[in-house]
């Protein structure tokens, strides 16, 4: 058997205080129902599931479950999926996608943050033995990613023989971006991304320099990156229905531009204080660094010697403008 990689842990940031992962709940005997077979979670289905177990759907988590099975399907096969995958999932659900992947993968971990949920996923999934179900939240902070779920991964990894990494996921709303950003400056070696995300990220994501969507986080992933839109899905398709379009976007990290970039976090922070005041122009950004304040003679005699025009916005520079700029005035933070 080939033997797995050794992955990197952690994230570069301190080891943040995060709680270790909590025990399933104890499901009160009203709730518990046998482990069923595999099934096929539609809305009907989902309604009367949710309502067996007196639970509704919490927005404020994100929860909105897919019904149709053919962007299931479309899901895993943008994803590719082999034996040899390891695959991450953040958002368990009701276990749909996760019973799903666990078909057609080496094993899955899954991760979520709402306890009844989970133990409604539990029932469901079983005791299928390339699953394990991890309950608690993917982030410990807004740019720090959980050390208990990268390590339970990273384990779960080993101990079925899998080679290659993949997060494939409905991703929780709320989560989708700084879930995202941080494992693909985290250094993991993540072979491909497929996730369902906002309409409104997915444009941010692939966005060109000058257009009203162009941002940091277009900047960061499109540098580390190559991504493509799998499917534009309608609201119509979850229970319940949100207010915004979403889709199945692809992501694939690309080494040959991560080298490029170089230190991929300290990049992230020079676009995160770059664009914190959209409706600056590029000197007045610079200047004002929210880091510190740099000098005014020092920013005007760089810009000109990088042959940048100051009164420009940071919306209308390329990638490698990015880039320029990060190594020339990044390094004095």
């Amino acid at each position: 058997m080939k033997r797995p990689r050794e992955y990197p842990m952690m994230p570069e940031h301190p080891e943040p205080e995060v709680a270790a992962p909590v025990a399933a709940p104890v499901v009160p005997p009203e709730l518990m129902m046998p482990p069923r077979p595999d099934p096929r979670q539609t809305l009907s289905y989902l309604r009367g599931l949710l309502q067996s177990y007196g639970l509704e759907p919490k927005s404020k988590l994100g929860q909105n479950f897919l019904i149709d099975l053919n962007l299931l399907d479309l899901t895993c096969r943008a994803a590719e999926l082999s034996y040899a995958d390891s695959v991450l999932e953040v958002g368990t659900g009701t276990g749909s996608l996760t019973n799903l992947m666990a078909k057609q993968s080496g094993c899955v971990y899954s991760v979520e943050i709402d306890e009844y949920i989970q133990a409604i996923a539990r029932q469901i999934i079983g005791t299928r033995r390339n699953v394990k179900l991890h309950l608690g939240d993917a982030l410990a902070g807004k740019n720090v990613l959980n050390p208990y779920v990268l390590k339970g991964w990273h384990d779960w990894t080993v101990a079925n023989g899998a080679t290659t990494l993949k997060l494939v996921a409905n991703l929780p709303y709320v989560i989708a971006t700084p879930l995202i950003s941080n494992l693909l400056i985290s250094g993991l070696p993540i072979e491909r991304m497929v996730v369902m995300v906002q309409w409104e990220i997915a444009e941010r994501m692939q966005a060109v320099p000058g257009t009203k969507d162009f941002n940091a986080l277009s900047v960061l992933v499109q540098s580390v990156a190559d991504v493509s839109t799998v499917r534009k899905v309608l609201p119509t398709n979850f229970f319940p229905r949100p207010k915004v379009d979403s889709a199945i976007i692809l992501i694939k990290p690309n080494a040959a531009k991560r080298a490029k970039v170089g230190d991929v976090p300290k990049f992230r922070a020079f676009l995160r204080d770059l664009y914190i005041h959209r409706r600056k122009n590029l000197r007045q950004a610079l200047i004002g660094w929210p880091s510190g304040a740099k000098d005014k003679h020092f920013v005007d005699a760089k810009l000109a010697e990088l042959g940048y025009d100051g009164k420009e916005r940071s919306e209308v520079l390329s990638l490698d403008q990015h880039l320029e700029l990060s190594t020339a005035f990044g390094a004095q933070d």
